[in-house]
């Protein structure tokens, strides 16, 4: 039973790399896009605003321990709670925006797509929120289920026996 809790670092590794590299990708990409052409308002590189801070930042650096969790530990609890962070984490990113007239007056945070094209307004919002936090979602998902399924290097236990002598040895007196 003490060994239940305890897996193969190799269990996380794949997802939890990949999650690094999407939280990376979810903080950053509103600081470091206008560069590129891709960006919500405002549509300038390296501007800071709570918007950011609570749609993208805290989201990213979620997503980016959750992964770095899976990747350094090989406890299934530690694993296990950095997969739930990322999937929350996900399902910020695609829901946040929808959530946010809450606290915020009946208007939405975060902004509006900069791009003038359709096709380019489409890409902006999934590849910032909706398909960031789907995919991250959906990782962290299969990352937990793989934490917490049965191990397969339990190995199963068969007794020694010795071999039993024929021979009898006089007692003694």
């Amino acid at each position: 039973m003490v060994g239940m809790l305890r897996m193969r670092r190799s269990r996380g590794v794949a997802s939890g790399i990949l999650l690094v590299l999407l939280g990376l990708w979810g903080g950053l990409i509103a600081f470091i896009g206008p560069y590129f052409h891709y960006a919500y308002t405002p549509d300038t590189a390296w501007t800071y605003s709570t918007a950011r801070l609570w749609l993208e930042i805290l989201p990213g650096a979620a997503t980016f321990l959750g992964g770095f969790l899976l990747i350094a530990t090989n406890g299934r609890h530690v694993a296990g709670f950095g997969a739930l962070l990322a999937a929350a984490s996900g399902a910020w990113f695609t829901l946040g925006t929808v959530f946010s007239p809450l606290w915020n007056h009946n208007v939405p945070l975060g902004g509006s797509p900069a791009s003038a094209t359709v096709v380019m307004r489409i890409a902006e919002q999934v590849g910032f929120f909706t398909g960031l936090g789907v995919v991250i979602v959906a990782i962290a998902c299969f990352a937990f289920g793989r934490v917490v399924s049965l191990a397969d290097e339990i190995e199963t236990v068969t007794p020694i026996r010795e071999p039993v002598t024929t021979e009898t040895v006089p007692i003694e007196p």
